[in-house]
């Protein structure tokens, strides 16, 4: 039976909270009495056969539940997916049985002018949100979750331009990729900020907001929270370099009384804090998402809210 068949409601997912787990805490994470709820690494930082890295995250998984997060899928390609580079995620689901596999709605694989075999762009490039664009994009999903057996999540991008030609809003797009693939959505709020920052949106909060309002609650499957360097000028850069912001807290708290409840992860990727601090980041998620239900129960299930933890 193709996973395409399978009836999934991403919605049931466990609240946890965990944090993306980079080379310079991996011994910190070996060292520590307390550990977050799961970690998530890169998927092809694990690829190879054996060695050092197979090693890792052997020892990883044995102390804590890993979700496998790619970035070199280039799920949006007309060129399609890398039959080796799924061959290779295919083997480690296998080995790890992670919590969630994801990717993002993107494309990265393209022949060159004059050539016929596609590279790699070392990228997360833009989809333009055609018909054309979701047709291949759910055939390539499809085939991945064909070969993986298992539903994947699929992370809306943060992207500095648009196309011309864009028939669907960015949420319709993600919510037809979801019914016809049977796929869930990796909501990453600190893209939606970066997002509304860039469209030069007067209230980027408030157009946060309305992107997850318009989002069907059951394909949410996970949040990506994140902090990136302010700008005075120019585009914002989702570089994952600071504390999740506060405007990212609040579009946070609306996405739980909105969707739900779904594991949450905070990511730094660059200039990155003491291991203390990141799990502060995560406890804070935990913190909101329980005041969140702690008032919605006070309230018999309103969905207002009033300040969010500090």
């Amino acid at each position: 039976m193709s996973v395409r068949d399978i009836s999934f409601t991403f919605a049931d997912a466990r609240p946890r909270f965990g944090v993306g787990l980079r080379h310079p805490h991996y011994t910190d994470f070996a060292e520590a009495a307390t550990l977050p709820d799961f970690v998530e690494v890169h998927s092809e930082n694990f690829f190879a056969p054996g060695g050092a890295s197979r090693a890792l995250i052997d020892s990883v998984r044995a102390r804590c539940d890993v979700s496998l997060h790619g970035v070199g899928l280039g799920l949006g390609s007309a060129a399609g997916v890398d039959p080796l580079h799924l061959e290779r995620l295919a083997a480690l689901v296998v080995r790890v049985e992670p919590l969630s596999v994801s990717d993002h709605a993107c494309f990265a694989r393209a022949p060159l002018p004059g050539e016929t075999v596609p590279v790699h762009g070392a990228d997360l490039l833009p989809l333009a949100f055609t018909s054309a664009s979701l047709n291949i994009l759910c055939d390539n999903v499809s085939r991945v979750q064909d070969a993986l057996r298992r539903p994947i999540l699929v992370e809306n991008l943060s992207a500095y331009w648009a196309f011309e030609d864009d028939c669907f809003a960015e949420p319709e797009f993600l919510a037809a990729l979801c019914q016809r693939a049977g796929c869930g959505l990796l909501l990453d709020l600190n893209n939606l900020v970066v997002n509304a920052t860039n469209a030069r949106e007067a209230d980027v909060v408030a157009a946060a907001r309305r992107f997850i309002d318009a989002l069907p609650a059951a394909a949410v499957g996970e949040y990506h929270l994140a902090g990136c360097t302010p700008v005075e000028s120019g585009p914002m850069i989702d570089d994952h370099s600071r504390p999740v912001s506060d405007a990212v807290w609040a579009v946070y708290a609306h996405a739980l009384r909105v969707l739900g409840p779904r594991p949450t992860l905070v990511e730094w990727d660059l200039d990155l804090p003491p291991w203390a601090v990141l799990m502060a980041e995560a406890d804070r998620a935990g913190a909101i998402a329980g005041g969140v239900s702690g008032e919605s129960s006070d309230k018999g299930g309103s969905t207002t809210l009033s300040a969010v933890p500090a």
